[in-house]
């Protein structure tokens, strides 16, 4: 029976309080006294970031757009080579999926990943563009949070189906399909299968936007745990134009049901021929045959007795400890004198090698799975016999997209770790995954006039191909890297250090060139250092060869990039108690103190007085002890050293607890008490100024409470104050001191990064050259006051704050205007000259700072020491800081008064027929207010 739902409610387009919020944050930016702060993006950019989806223009393929998960969407009309973002006027950059109406050139972006991975940020709804990014118009479905899928009728620019998935990590009545036929201005609500089941997938039939199908995923994700499966999982069906829905899998089809059912994707060849890939969480059958296998096997241990334990033989034993990587301590004859005494058993061997991401992957369900209907969704089947491992691997739920060739129905592709292709309607399978092509794809798309021709996004970026996937070209320009965290060395130039999602650690010079230039010496000017997803970085200051970095669940190593010694470092439990549990970002801390100290988090704090080679828990579990789950948590998220004194340490974990201990760890004090409960504490940070002052953020991300947690305390943490002030609702990720001005703060959120110049008082937006995303991570190179910010979804951004840390609020009290002290100017010659008349004349410039209390056109000029006007010109500035861009050239009188105070000189115009000033004395001077600076 067809089923007209009734939830189909006319819902109006209205201001919401999400709406509210992203204006209050518009606000804070335009009204910023650092909104003329720019930024720089360092890149790196050859690893790239997660794509979620692509759209191509079928007329001409050079031209298509690229969203990414969290870097917004990118546009190339030169088939990849060069790419523009076109989002960065928006206030998010987290993209669940794009369409584009190629007619009119009207764009749709529906905000908010919808993969339901740990970093899937949440969006602002529907968005569109009619000037390609240029402007854009929030269009509705504020409270989506994440988009599966958004279809355009071909016809009508204006009519428009779009599939919500919902809220992350809660119960949501917002999910649902829902369509529109004024171009956004109102919606109406079509489907609806419950609050936990919202739709991933959605697609219509080439040529007739009336029959569409569409996919429910029913899910539950918390922070412990993550079931991703269930009754309402299931394939629905439309002819109508999504104004009514039929569920088409159903007990009868063929296709499952059950509470087993994950994720469904769907590729439509024509009315008929539809498939679907299916991550099946069903268990596996049991074979009947028991696999013969040589020597111990982890869960022999599990059933086995004391008295069997006991009788093994001593060879068999120690081979199992050795291979499976047991320490030293731990041979035959001593493991079992400890099971003798009771104080082990022997099930504890198997537990020795278990944690909550191990058991994770443990799990025997039958994974990826592709069925195919003839009849139009009525009835399905199976195309292949065999499982399709290797696929999915355990996390199904992060991928679930099949597509078909609309040259031929049985060329189909499956998308998961590895690119799988069939050309037998899915019956047999083999990989085109290739060696410059990142696993773990998410967007495909063949050419309808070209099949051979594919473009594919994946966790490492763009790639395509002209010959059906045996040879594969890379297009990694944009800066779109997620960056968990960051870190910076003392050398000259300093490094940049930085780990990512899926991307491992990088690490180049903070002021590498990001360009192609590279493309000749074949040596991009980052390495990777370390594969997995990158987590945190320690150099050791006495030797930057000396490393410390890993990958996700605490699996830590100690480089020497000198010799490329690698040491596995992460430290292991006693046998018999149970195992560490450790974040997917451990955080790990080298001791400013001693560099031979290195600190890492589990759900205890475990210290190495040797450079990670032995450890030693320094303290009881500092966590709610963990919940039952396949996600590791109660577990340590960020660690924090006292300057003042060694001993004076902090902890905050992922389930909202804050420690301090004042004696290096043998007793520990509970400082949460008076903060909210149980969320993610995502910094504790122990401040550099004044010993007993400390902050801390937390994070209601994983509950999808979006609100604002920053706070400070002046006594070791016994009271706390909000400092959060006037911060946009975002949850926030880190906050940091300046290294000079104990007043001065820097904060990241999940939507931007900000600076208080009062203890967080008050808040000013930095947005130039920053677009709205996550800022996982914020350090400063002390030596060169640079501020670096490791975004999760575009690079590394960096800008000088010299001139913030001379902010005196008192300044403005004094004078409109305060001009900051420039940098001595070093003369060239050849300053509008180049050695090739090919070539561009070098033009230099340098940057005048200046703090303007008062917006408004003011006269810039530049004057001898002795007092003549040699250039003249004006500037719009704003209230607070402003960067003058001057280019150092000279107008004809001022050429003259120059020549006539010093006879001995002559200045004739360069190649580009600018006159530049000479070595010597001058004055900027603004608004009656002079600042002296040397060409030298």
């Amino acid at each position: 029976m067809k089923l007209r739902f009734i939830l189909s409610l006319f819902i109006v387009c209205s201001v919401s309080a999400q709406q509210d919020l992203l204006t209050q944050k518009a606000l804070l930016q335009t009204n910023s006294i650092v909104k003329n702060v720019a930024f720089q993006n360092i890149g790196p950019t050859v690893m790239s970031g997660r794509v979620v989806d692509l759209a191509v223009n079928p007329e001409d393929p050079t031209e298509f757009y690229v969203g990414y998960a969290s870097g917004g969407v990118w546009h190339t009309t030169n088939n990849g080579t060069t790419f523009v973002p076109i989002l960065d006027s928006s206030q998010t950059q987290n993209v669940g999926d794009i369409a584009v109406h190629w007619q009119s050139k009207t764009i749709w972006v529906g905000t908010g990943e919808n993969n339901a991975s740990r970093s899937s940020y949440s969006g602002v709804g529907m968005l569109k563009s009619t000037d390609n990014g240029k402007t854009w118009q929030h269009v509705g479905l504020s409270n989506s949070q994440h988009i599966g899928r958004i279809l355009i009728n071909p016809n009508n620019v204006n009519e428009v189906t779009v599939g919500v998935t919902g809220a992350l990590y809660s119960r949501s009545e917002d999910r649902g399909v829902y369509k529109t036929k004024d171009g956004g201005v109102t919606w109406t609500k079509t489907l609806y299968v419950d609050d936990v089941s919202g739709i991933i997938d959605m697609q219509h039939v080439s040529g007739d936007y009336n029959t569409m199908f569409a996919t429910s995923w029913t899910k539950d994700r918390k922070a412990w745990n993550f079931d991703g499966s269930g009754n309402n999982s299931a394939i629905y069906k439309s002819t109508d134009a999504g104004e009514s829905w039929v569920r088409v899998s159903t007990k009868n089809s063929g296709f499952p049901i059950g509470d087993g059912v994950g994720r469904i994707g769907l590729a439509i060849y024509d009315n008929n021929i539809i498939y679907a890939i299916h991550d099946s969480q069903f268990r596996r059958p049991s074979s009947g045959n028991k696999t013969n296998t040589r020597g111990l096997q982890k869960n022999d241990f599990k059933t086995m007795t004391t008295s069997e334990f006991l009788s093994l033989e001593d060879k068999k034993l120690n081979s199992f400890l050795k291979t499976n990587g047991f320490q030293e301590k731990y041979r035959a004859e001593n493991v079992k004198q400890m099971v003798r005494s009771g104080n082990v058993k022997p099930i504890d061997l198997a537990h020795y090698l278990e944690d909550a991401n191990s058991m994770l992957f443990d799990t025997p369900v039958i994974g990826a799975e592709v069925y195919k209907s003839t009849d139009g969704g009525t009835t399905w089947s199976k195309t292949h016999a065999d499982y399709l491992d290797d696929l999915y691997y355990s996390y199904g739920y992060y991928f679930g997209h099949v597509y078909v060739s609309p040259a031929d129905q049985n060329d189909i592709y499956v998308y998961g770790v590895p690119i799988l292709k069939s050309k037998d309607g899915g019956k047999t399978f083999t990989s085109i995954s290739a060696e410059n092509v990142h696993a773990d794809h998410h967007a495909l798309w063949i050419n309808p006039k070209n099949p051979d021709h594919l473009i594919n996004g994946n966790d490492g970026g763009v790639n395509i191909t002209y010959d059906d996937g045996v040879n594969w070209i890379k297009n990694n320009s944009p800066s779109v890297g997620q960056f968990y965290a960051i870190n910076v060395d003392n050398q000259k130039p300093y490094r940049v250090y930085g780990g990512l999602q899926d991307n491992g650690v990088w690490v180049g010079a903070n002021n590498a060139p990001e360009d192609k230039s590279w493309h000749q010496s074949g040596e991009y000017p980052w390495r990777s250092i370390m594969g997995g997803d990158g987590m945190q970085i320690e150099i050791d200051n006495r030797n930057p060869d000396i490393v410390y970095t890993g990958y996700q669940f605490g699996n830590y190593f100690r480089l020497n990039r000198d010799t490329g010694e690698q040491t596995y470092i992460q430290p292991k439990h006693v046998l018999g108690e149970k195992p560490y549990r450790f974040n997917w970002q451990t955080p790990i801390h080298l001791s400013r103190h001693n560099q031979d100290i290195l600190y890492l988090g589990g759900n205890k704090l475990m210290r190495s007085l040797d450079q990670g080679n032995t450890w030693k828990a320094i303290s009881k579990d500092l966590t709610q002890g963990g919940k039952k789950g396949n996600v590791a948590y109660g577990t340590i998220a960020t660690i924090s050293e006292s300057p003042f004194e060694f001993g004076l340490m902090y902890v905050g974990s992922d389930d909202g607890l804050i420690h301090v201990t004042k004696n290096q760890g043998a007793t520990w004090e509970n400082i949460s008490g008076n903060l909210p409960n149980d969320l993610w504490v995502t910094r504790v940070v122990a401040s550099k100024h004044k010993k007993e002052r400390v902050y801390a953020t937390l994070n209601g991300y994983r509950f999808d409470d979006f609100a604002t947690y920053v706070y400070m305390s002046d006594d070791y943490g016994k009271t706390w104050k909000s400092i959060s002030a006037n911060i946009p609702t975002s949850p926030v990720n880190v906050i940091v001191e300046d290294e000079v001005k104990d007043n001065i703060l820097y904060l990241g959120t999940d939507n931007g990064a900000y600076v208080s110049f009062n203890n967080g008082g008050q808040w000013e937006a930095f947005s130039k050259n920053l677009p709205a995303v996550a800022v996982h991570d914020i350090k400063m190179h002390k030596e060169s006051n640079d501020l670096l910010l490791g975004t999760h979804g575009r690079g590394i951004y960096k800008t000088n704050v010299a001139a913030l840390q001379k902010f005196d609020s008192q300044m403005t009290k004094n004078s409109k205007m305060t001009i900051f002290d420039l940098d001595a100017i070093r003369y060239y010659s050849r300053w509008g000259n180049s050695w090739s008349k090919w070539m561009q004349p070098f033009e230099p410039s340098t940057t005048i700072q200046v703090f303007s209390d008062v917006s408004g056109n003011k006269e810039v000029e530049v004057l001898t020491e002795s007092g003549k006007v040699v250039q003249r010109f004006s500037v719009m500035l704003n209230k607070g800081f402003n960067f003058i861009d001057y280019d150092l050239t000279i107008n004809e009188k001022g050429r003259k008064s120059l020549m006539k105070e010093n006879t001995a000189i002559d200045i004739n115009k360069a190649k580009n027929g600018k006159y530049y000033l000479v070595k010597g004395q001058y004055k900027i001077k603004i608004e009656g207010v002079e600042k002296n600076f040397e060409v030298e």
